[in-house]
């Protein structure tokens, strides 16, 4: 459903691509609000490799509708060459904040 509140995690490497990303798909009307969680350690495989990162957490509260776009926009603002991408629906929540989410976010319901 386009009008499905979603939450999007994004880790980033550092504070300036968490900001920058977070301050454009606000901007660009992708997302509500961007909330930045500091102080994470990723521990992960990658390219056969064990890796073990500082990360920060990027909880992006945005819609159905205009999830495509917010992907695509991370892709390219991201430094990783797969950024970690993963989105839960909103099952619930307070209802005017859900309202906020929807009319906040660009594209028509």
């Amino acid at each position: 459903m386009d009008s499905q509140p979603l939450v999007v995690f994004c880790t980033c490497p550092d504070q300036a691509s968490a900001e920058q990303i977070a301050a454009t798909v606000v901007e660009e009307r992708l997302a509500a609000c961007v909330s930045i969680v500091p102080g994470l350690t990723s521990i992960y495989r990658w390219q056969g490799q064990m890796q073990r990162d500082a990360e920060l957490l990027l909880l992006i509260k945005t819609r159905g509708a205009v999830y495509h776009l917010l992907e695509e926009r991370i892709c390219e603002l991201h430094p990783h060459e797969v950024p970690e991408i993963l989105v839960l629906p909103v099952q619930k929540g307070l209802a005017t904040y859900l309202d906020w989410v929807v009319a906040s976010t660009g594209a028509p319901v």
